[in-house]
Order: C-alpha cells, then sequence, then structure tokens
C-alpha cells in the first residue's frame, strides 16, 4: 500500500519514500549547497598551509633559515610522519564524536600551528613546527572523505570528491598568485616577505563559523524536510546493502586484514607521490627552468588551474559510468606523458607543457581513487577505517616526494621515480579492476546458488563488503 503525499512524495506502508530522478536530484543538490562549500573550503585551507613551504622557500626562507643541503627536504617530510599515523585514530574519532566538533577542532589547532610557524628562527624550529603541522592536521583529508561516504551513496561520491578536491589545485595556483603579492610584504612589521605568506590565512576564523554551522548527519540535518530526511536515510541504508553501522571493533579488524585495503594503498601511494612533488616543488622546478622567483610563482598557477577543471571533470564522468580504474589509469598516463617531457626536454617550452600534463593527469585521479576505496569498503566503520588507512599509510609516500628532486636543473632522480610510481599505479589499478569483477561474478553465482536476495540483507550486516550482496565497483 502506498499515498501520495501533498508535497508529491509517494509514501508506502514501510515509511519508505520513492522518487522520480528530477526529485532525487533536487534532494542531492540541496545538499551539495549545504555541505560542499564548508568540506572544499576545508580541504583548500589545509592543502595551501601545507603546500605553502615551497613558495616561502623561493621567496628567501632557505636564506633566512639556512635551509643548506636536505634541510628543506626534511622540513618538507617530517610534516608526513605524524600526519600518516594520526588518520586512522582520528577517524574513529569522528565516528565517535560529531563532524561539527570533531573537525573544527582540527582546524583550530592547525591554525594556531601554522600562525606560529612565522616566528620560526632557525632550520631545528622549523622542522618542529612542520612536525606538529602534520600531526594536527592529519584528520581532515580522511575525516572529509568519511563524511562525504555519510551523506551520499556510492554512485554520487566521486564527482562531490572531486569538487572538494579540485581545491588542492585551487590552493597550489592560487598560493602561487597569493605568494607573488605577498612577497612584497617584505620588511612589513618586521617580517620577510616568506613569513608573511606563513602568517596569513584564515583557518581559525572558519574552524569558529562551522562550529556553529556544519552539518553532522542526514538524520539530524535541519535543512532538510522530513520527507527528504527518510528518503535519504532508506537510499543510504539500501546503497549501504543494510550493512551494520554501529560502532564495533570487528569492523576495524575487518579493514586491517583486508588484503584489498593494501591493493588500493599501492594504487594511492602511485599517485600521491607524485602530487606531493608537483606541490612541494613545482616552484622550483620551474625556477630552474631559467624563470626570475616571481616569475615562478605565477607559472605554477596555470598546471593547477588544470588540474582543477581536470578533476571536475573526471569525477563527474567518473560517477555517470560507475567506472573508477580505467579513469585512473587514463589519468596516470597523461600525467606519466607530463613527466616524460620534463624527463627527456632541455628546452623552457616543452618542459612547461610537461609541468601542466602532469598535474592536469595526476589530481583527478585523486580523487576517483578515494571514491574507489571508499565505496568499495562495505560498513560504516570499516569504510572510515580503510579510508584513513589509505591516505595515511600512502601518504608516508610525501617522505619519498621530499627528497628526490635532488639533482637540478634537470631533476632525473625526481622525474625517473615518479614515473615509477604513476606505472606502479596503472599496474595495481589493472589487477583491481581484474579482482573485483572476478569476486563480483562468484557473489552472483553464490546468491543464485542459494537463492540469496536483498530482504535476507538483515542475515550478513556484520559482514562488511564480504556480503554476498555487496558488488563492488570495477
Amino acid at each position: 500500500m502506498s499515498s501520495l503525499r501533498d508535497d508529491g512524495f509517494e509514501l508506502n506502508s514501510e515509511k519508505k519514500i520513492s522518487l522520480n530522478p528530477r526529485e532525487r536530484a533536487r534532494i542531492l543538490r540541496k545538499i551539495d549547497w549545504h555541505l560542499l562549500p564548508f568540506v572544499t573550503v576545508f580541504f583548500l585551507l589545509s592543502f595551501l598551509d601545507r603546500a605553502n613551504i615551497g613558495n616561502a622557500t623561493v621567496a628567501g626562507m632557505a636564506t633566512s633559515l639556512n635551509l643548506t643541503g636536505f634541510r628543506y627536504n626534511i622540513a618538507a617530510a617530517v610534516f608526513f610522519i605524524p600526519y600518516s599515523f594520526a588518520e586512522v585514530p582520528s577517524n574513529i574519532a569522528l565516528k565517535l564524536f560529531r563532524p561539527s566538533r570533531w573537525i573544527p577542532s582540527i582546524m583550530v589547532a592547525w591554525g594556531v600551528v601554522m600562525t606560529l610557524m612565522c616566528l620560526v628562527k632557525s632550520y631545528q624550529s622549523l622542522v618542529v613546527a612542520r612536525a606538529f603541522l602534520g600531526l594536527t592536521e592529519a584528520g581532515l583529508y580522511p575525516g572529509i572523505n568519511y563524511y562525504i561516504c555519510l551523506w551520499y551513496p556510492r554512485s554520487e561520491r566521486s564527482k562531490r570528491i572531486a569538487i572538494f578536491f579540485s581545491a588542492a589545485s585551487v590552493a597550489v595556483a592560487f598560493g602561487g598568485l597569493l605568494a607573488y603579492g605577498i612577497e612584497r610584504m617584505d620588511g612589513v612589521g618586521g617580517l620577510r616577505g616568506w613569513q608573511w605568506i606563513v602568517c596569513l590565512h584564515t583557518t581559525v576564523l572558519v574552524a569558529i563559523y562551522s562550529f556553529f554551522y556544519m552539518h553532522d548527519y542526514p538524520e539530524t540535518a535541519k535543512f532538510l524536510t522530513e520527507p527528504e530526511r527518510l528518503y535519504i536515510m532508506n537510499m543510504l541504508k539500501q546503497d549501504a546493502n543494510h550493512l551494520s553501522t554501529r560502532f564495533d571493533t570487528q569492523f576495524i579488524w575487518q579493514a586491517i586484514k583486508d588484503y584489498k585495503t593494501y591493493v588500493q594503498i599501492l594504487i594511492y601511494l602511485g599517485l600521491l607521490v607524485p602530487g606531493y612533488a608537483i606541490a612541494l616543488f613545482s616552484p622550483t622546478i620551474i625556477k630552474e627552468l631559467g624563470y626570475s622567483a616571481a616569475n615562478a610563482q605565477l607559472l605554477t598557477v596555470p598546471p593547477f588551474v588544470a588540474g582543477a577543471i581536470a578533476t571536475i571533470i573526471v569525477g563527474v564522468y567518473s560517477d555517470k559510468h560507475n567506472l573508477r580504474g580505467p579513469y585512473i589509469i587514463g589519468g596516470a598516463l597523461v600525467s606519466l606523458v607530463g613527466y616524460i617531457l620534463l624527463y627527456c626536454s632541455v628546452q623552457a617550452g616543452p618542459s612547461y607543457v610537461g609541468a601542466c600534463l602532469a598535474a592536469a593527469g595526476n589530481y583527478p585521479t585523486v580523487a576517483v581513487i578515494l571514491a574507489w576505496a571508499g565505496s568499495n569498503a562495505g560498513g560504516d566503520l570499516k569504510r572510515g577505517v580503510v579510508l584513513a588507512m589509505v591516505i595515511g599509510i600512502s601518504n608516508l609516500g610525501g617522505v619519498c616526494s621530499s627528497f628526490i628532486y635532488i639533482d637540478p636543473p634537470r631533476f632525473h632522480i625526481g622525474h625517473g621515480t615518479i614515473m615509477g610510481f604513476l606505472s606502479l599505479s596503472i599496474i595495481m589499478s589493472l589487477f583491481a579492476m581484474w579482482d573485483y569483477n572476478r569476486l563480483n561474478k562468484k557473489k552472483e553465482a553464490q546468491c543464485l546458488a542459494e537463492n540469496i536476495t536483498d530482504d535476507r540483507g538483515y542475515e550478513f550486516e556484520d559482514m562488511g563488503d564480504a556480503s554476498p550482496l555487496f558488488r563492488r565497483a570495477p
């Protein structure tokens, strides 16, 4: 039995609401307007704060703090160690506490650290500050990805992750423009230009605002009407194959013991090492092509604008076709061509084109792999732990990124290493696609043989993605 409400929602006897595609899209857009601006600004500020060390170095920090030899590399690398190990505990905390309390608290912490970083007077104090920045920023990136999974079905996540991740490209591009302007403040207030680069930001103000206006979960969202809320909750329950949403340590162990978690880690690692290398060293690479420091800051902008645009386009089409692996492989190949140009070319023009291709190919793949990892982990807590493991362990690759660009002006070691990591990502993506198709066929045969249908979903609620009803996107 079902009845049609005055507001156009069809409500059946089990309190399940069915909508036409237009109404479904309208509700999802409504959620977008209330969620995506928050998470996009959060990530933009996060990436801007962690990556501006590259701009600050070109702007004079290397001279002021005597960053000779491997000192800059160490200062860049130390960020990733506490950052990596704090991500799983942070996502578990996000499950235990409200997102509108946990995520803004993280932002306040790293905002304070970032502000105080302008006061560092030595290489040693810079290393300590970068370590604390990594610790305080650790929970934001996996937390936002987990947060997206709490609001959207699997088929809608890639484009949303792409939208907020495109902020990373914008952050690096904006960081170059910002650094170009802020360098002119050299001497103002007794601070050098590079000190103003790390000092000027709005992270704490945005965090305080989000304490009051960030939404936690669909079931508590005041901007949704009761029928809209019921529809979203029912849609998410069906999308999750009725898997458990409660907190239980068995789901943490499911994530840790699953070999597919480590396949996703290797794919993401192969993409993240190039991503961080682009963010940390693009000003230096472009400067070594023969441009002045100021022009190198400006010339970092176009590659990352291209990366931001490509990220959103690829995210949309990845969701539309419900495919992840092919888009990762395609983007990695484009980035690989860019690095081949950087490796082989001796002229500034082709090398700069290579830098643009490297960013435009790499950045879209990161959003897709995170949607892939989150969508193929079954159950709320396991999904949160898998995302934190994939992001956390792979971020140790940032240590590698920090030490490979050591042979200017051609940087053959750096470019060659990154080509190897991109190849790793391509190979592991091909394996994952084959493996997921194999597992899906196996489960389809099991359901057919044992007459397992959706109405028996409660029998498998604690099995996570091992449930015979759970299917993976290739």
